[in-house]
């Protein structure tokens, strides 16, 4: 392999180093300190293949004089340094190499010039790039600004990606038919948050015949038989009161009692009811008054039933239970307006709903022009529609089509400062709440930012923020992207070499993923678990196909996921989830290529160059033996070599999980060799050992997340002037024993998340982002 020059990617990860301590106690180094300590290694061991003639990889080291323009190149040196100290330059081939006081001594003077280069350079946080909301987003926003849950985003067009990211604003496009799409969306998402005739009592149903305990039925109609009770779940969209309502019909001589039946609500009785006549069929209902919002176990219980139900002409039995409401019909919206509006009137009621509605949707205050513009919208509605609702749902479309709800614009409130500065308290509060949630503000956030607090209570908001559920939006915002899972939808494993692979199983590889993530999250996890974690979730679909033991509480759900302890062995963590390996699999084939390949990008931030557009592909070249010789084989040339070397030793350790992740201890009749041996030599005998090797590069791999995760809060690429903030954060995740938390709160703090820059900073001189 040669030594690429790094690109837009962050740079290779690095032992950690350069934090505030080693920046205040640095001395100046000079030029002549460079040509002493640093041109002599690079004559003797570098500049035979990255001189200017040949400058391999793109990279002339001859054409470094003096440690001028260290800062800037810094990216450059961190590669040089990491490619020395793992072994893999100068290349294994050379005779002469360096020994190890030669390669202490050149990290010491390179992380010197560096340390020296950053004490000396100002902040600068890079630019601050409009950004419009992409689709998941938007559906965010929308649940929390209208309290509407729905994917109201399904027909934009797809969001595309930078930097491994669909949050990135250089390549967040808007197009004409994005246009069509917002205005359309805008005004149907009015019509529902803020309809201008009430709305029906509606709710939800459960078929009777799904209740437990199973029994008698007849068609659709479900017995209290054998039993006198029947039980099944419903869920309450929202806290309320509530109507449970139910048709049954009752049977039996004119003699017998009349049925009673009691009504139940997580094993508390809310109700009775009393049947009219024995011979009978009546809708009973009661009402169910302050329902929390969620799953709840509903039970209608016969009170009176005869001695023995079984075979008796006495019956009780009913079609579908069902639960109405909240009774008060009014959506979320309509309340919290009703709130606002209180007893106003005319031009103030319009103007004091256009100031609350308009500053959370815009996340800043609204403008007095911007209070005036949309409360005339709003009188006009109210006069075209005849009530004030009508006003407001003219409005509410109107300001979801504005793009200053559309983007997320950051106003300076000092345009005229020379250096950087810290961003407005309503900016940070949007920063914040979409970096974790993914969403806009909260009442508290937008409170702090009123009040000018928001700065000073910086870390503490953002630990509530990651304690909230709406944190999870972490796994898909973040962590599936990362991982780049999203790619799982589009591979195909043949279905003859692979028959147990079907979409359910799919849909649960993914799931299991997921849920993974959650809890490194929500738990606050050491983030070095996702390499070697004990622990995964199972749905029977996919307990079945891992051939795992799994308690499951509910027999009737098959979509139950439920958490199990991995036995030892080489299955454990995200690298052994079927998702991964299945998604860096061919179709007909296990790729070690691509295997190590997504390690070395996704988990250790140390890419290979590109192959060379010359190089024959495996399976286009005429090679003998299994899978691993005719690697072996494809390796000899020199020009796969380099590459190679670093992504099949690592890919080769994950053998024994087939192209679907099986468990397999043969390929094509061979018995499979998991062992492999890094640049570095050290070695390994498996996925497992190699799991242990990673696991002490948490360096590397806590520097990656916090270059991905940097990435993904500020929504651009990193460039050299962010490396002192990865140095920061990787640092400061590390003191707080690698937990999740501390990498957020590292970001959070960081001086490109909470800053600006001034007008003395130049434009960056970064690279477009590639779209995917």
């Amino acid at each position: 392999m040669q030594l690429s020059a790094p690109r837009a990617a962050w740079p290779t990860p690095i032992i950690a180093m350069l934090g505030a301590v080693v920046c205040a106690l640095v001395t100046p180094v000079s030029a002549q300190d460079f040509q002493k300590d640093i041109v002599p290694f690079l004559n003797k061991y570098c500049y035979e293949c990255h001189d200017a003639e040949l400058a391999k990889g793109h990279l002339n080291l001859e054409g470094f004089k003096d440690d001028s323009r260290f800062f800037r190149d810094q990216r450059v040196w961190r590669e040089v340094v990491s490619q020395v100290t793992s072994g893999e330059m100068p290349p294994v081939k050379k005779k002469v190499r360096p020994s190890p006081a030669e390669v202490e001594a050149l990290q010491t003077s390179v992380h010197k010039l560096l340390a020296n280069a950053i004490a000396k350079a100002k902040p600068d946080p890079g630019d601050v790039t409009i950004r419009r909301l992409n689709r998941m987003e938007f559906n965010n926003t929308i649940r929390d600004l209208c309290y509407l849950e729905e994917n109201f985003s399904a027909d934009f067009p797809a969001d595309d990606t930078g930097y491994g990211f669909d949050n990135i604003g250089d390549v967040l496009t808007f197009s004409p038919v994005h246009l069509e799409r917002f205005l359309s969306v805008g005004e149907q998402i009015a019509a529902k948050a803020m309809p201008s005739k009430p709305n029906e009592l509606d709710g939800t149903g459960f078929a009777m015949i799904e209740m437990l305990p199973k029994g008698r039925r007849e068609e659709q109609q479900r017995y209290f038989d054998p039993a006198p009770y029947l039980t099944g779940p419903m869920t309450a969209p929202r806290d309320g009161d509530y109507i449970i309502s139910v048709s049954l019909r009752s049977t039996g001589p004119a003699s017998d009692p009349a049925a009673k039946v009691a009504f139940l609500v997580d094993g508390t009785e809310v109700g009775t009811y009393q049947f009219k006549a024995v011979k009978k069929s009546e809708v009973a209902e009661v009402k169910v008054p302050a329902l929390k919002a969620g799953k709840h176990e509903f039970t209608l219980k016969w009170l009176n039933p005869p001695a023995k139900i079984s075979g008796n002409a006495r019956t009780l039995s009913g079609l579908r239970l069902r639960l109405l409401g909240p009774t008060d019909t009014r959506t979320e919206l309509q309340r919290k307006l009703a709130v606002v509006v209180g007893t106003t009137t005319g031009d103030v009621r319009a103007k004091a709903v256009a100031n609350w509605f308009v500053s959370r949707a815009f996340r800043r205050p609204a403008t007095s022009p911007e209070i005036a513009r949309y409360a005339k919208v709003f009188l006009e509605g109210e006069k075209s529609g005849a009530n004030w609702e009508s006003g407001a749902q003219a409005m509410i479309a109107v300001v979801l089509a504005s793009p200053k709800f559309i983007f997320r614009g950051e106003q300076d409130e000092k345009p005229t400062a020379r250096e950087a500065h810290a961003i407005s308290e309503f900016a940070l509060a949007s920063r914040l709440s979409y970096f974790l949630w993914g969403s806009m503000p909260d009442d508290e956030l937008f409170q702090l930012a009123y009040a000018g607090k928001l700065s000073a209570n910086l870390e503490a908001q953002a630990r509530r923020l990651l304690k909230d559920p709406r944190a999870q939006f972490l796994t898909q915002g973040f962590g599936i992207q990362w991982l780049q899972l999203r790619q799982l939808s589009t591979v195909s494993p043949d279905p003859t070499l692979y028959p147990k692979f079907s979409e359910a199983v799919r849909a649960s590889m993914m799931k299991e993923t997921e849920l993974f993530f959650a809890e490194v999250v929500r738990e606050d996890r050491d983030v070095l678990d996702l390499i070697d974690g004990d622990f995964t979730y199972v749905d029977r679909t996919l307990a079945t196909f891992y051939g795992l033991n799994a308690e499951f509480s509910r027999a009737r759900d098959r979509g139950e996921f439920v958490r199990v302890t991995l036995p030892k062995g080489d299955r454990g963590g995200i690298l052994t989830h079927a998702s991964i390996l299945t998604a860096t699999s061919n179709p007909t084939r296990t790729s070690p290529v691509k295997r190590g390949k997504w390690i070395l990008e996704q988990i250790l931030g140390t890419p290979p160059p590109p192959a060379p557009p010359s190089v024959p592909t495996l399976d286009g070249q005429q090679l003998k033996g299994n899978l691993r010789e005719r690697m072996e084989q494809h390796r000899r040339d020199p020009a796969c070599a380099s590459c190679h070397s670093r992504m099949d030793a690592i890919g080769f350790a994950f053998e024994k999980f087939d192209g679907v992740g099986l468990m397999r201890t043969t390929d094509e009749g061979k018995p499979i060799d998991p062992s492999g041996k890094l640049s570095d030599g050290r070695s390994f005998a498996g996925a497992g050992e190699l799991k242990q090797v990673l696991r002490k590069d948490g360096t590397k791999i806590v520097r990656n997340l916090s270059t991905k995760l940097l990435t993904y809060g500020l929504g651009r690429g990193l460039d050299y002037y962010d490396g002192p903030a990865v140095d920061k954060i990787t640092d400061s995740t590390m003191k707080g024993g690698n937990r999740f938390s501390a990498l957020v709160l590292g970001v959070v703090m960081s001086d490109p998340f909470r800053l600006r820059r001034g007008t003395s900073q130049v434009e960056s001189g970064s690279e477009s982002p590639k779209k995917k």
